[in-house]
């Protein structure tokens, strides 16, 4: 490998412009080798070769033309890539040594791909955190840090309701999942395992069901031969949060089973992670499936699941056969 400066020769790579406050560098990668291809990680900082053959050559050319506006540019392209590439890879490491914030907090995600995991074991509690997407948020509910969405593998503790009655009155809002059950695995799961890192943002949360209102089934056939609207959510307001249920949009891209555009707040786009390896919609991606409750309102006794297979569905919000899987946001 050969490397320029400006047009002499180095013996080695100048340092990447965030870690020395340095020279925005274009650089230019040539191979002697017609089957290597190289190609310059702006947000890695480094060299990535694909085809290499024994005794090929490369030519690093580091020109500090750039403008800061050109070189933000190509570290948006790299976080384009990085979100719209499955990894798959254990990045415990750069959580531990603190890497991990500090990428996400610049904002090039230097090593972080969507599929990409940390195994932690806290308080007795041993999970695999996946990363879900990044900066999917930004700009969104007025949300100006960089981020990446977290959710679990599997789903956290055991099966719950989201009402004790058979309700959906209150909505999201008012129910026991929003109200008891999201605030102690926050307290038990992900505060200690991340915590002044898990970002406090506003959502827009369901507060109320109109069981009169035309959900989007359209109307409904009543036993009896009467006609009903079926119901549907039909208020919302914003309130900061760090933990929520997904909505449908989030899983699987789309509205299926939720009763009103309310139900989906500022969730409105699916997260990359099942766009590219959908197996992990309603599975661990090891053979373990499972039913898990999302945040949207089916009627005035059901809300939304995504169900073990692999469909969205709907449950009675008090029976217990769907598991908790949210997710929340880090910086």
């Amino acid at each position: 490998m050969a490397v320029t400066v400006d047009g002499t020769k180095q013996n080695s790579m100048p340092t990447s412009p965030l870690a020395s406050n340095g020279s925005y560098y274009k650089v230019d990668v040539s191979c002697t080798s017609s089957k290597t291809e190289g190609l310059w990680d702006y947000n890695a900082w480094r060299l990535n070769l694909d085809y290499i053959e024994s005794n090929s050559k490369c030519n690093l050319e580091f020109t500090s033309s750039m403008s800061k506006e050109q070189y933000d540019e190509y570290i948006q392209t790299g976080v384009a890539l990085r979100r719209n590439t499955y990894r798959g890879k254990d990045i415990t490491e750069l959580w531990q040594n603190g890497d991990l914030y500090e990428q996400i907090s610049n904002g090039t995600f230097n090593d972080i791909y969507v599929g990409d995991y940390i195994t932690t074991s806290d308080n007795g509690n041993n999970v695999t955190w996946l990363i879900a997407d990044l900066d999917n948020y930004l700009y969104t509910g007025g949300l100006k840090k960089h981020h990446a969405t977290i959710i679990p593998a599997s789903y956290l503790g055991s099966s719950n309701v989201m009402n004790d009655t058979m309700t959906t009155q209150g909505a999201y809002k008012g129910s026991k999942m929003y109200t008891d059950v999201l605030p102690q695995i926050l307290k038990d799961y992900i505060v200690p395992v991340f915590q002044t890192h898990v970002i406090t943002y506003k959502n827009y949360v369901t507060n109320q069901f109109n069981s009169s209102k035309i959900n989007q089934w359209g109307s409904v056939k009543l036993i009896d031969g009467t006609v009903s609207g079926g119901g549907a959510t039909d208020g919302w307001e914003s309130v900061e949060r760090q933990l929520d249920l997904m909505s449908e949009v989030n899983v699987y891209g789309t509205v299926i089973m939720s009763s009103s555009f309310y139900d989906i707040g500022i969730d409105s786009q699916q997260y990359a992670i099942f766009r590219l390896n959908p197996k992990l919609i309603n599975s661990d991606g090891k053979n373990n499936i499972y039913s898990y409750w999302l945040k949207g309102v089916v009627s005035s006794t059901d809300f939304v699941i995504a169900s073990n297979t692999g469909m969205a569905g709907w449950l009675n919000a008090s029976l217990a056969n769907a598991m908790v899987r949210p997710r929340f946001l880090i910086d």
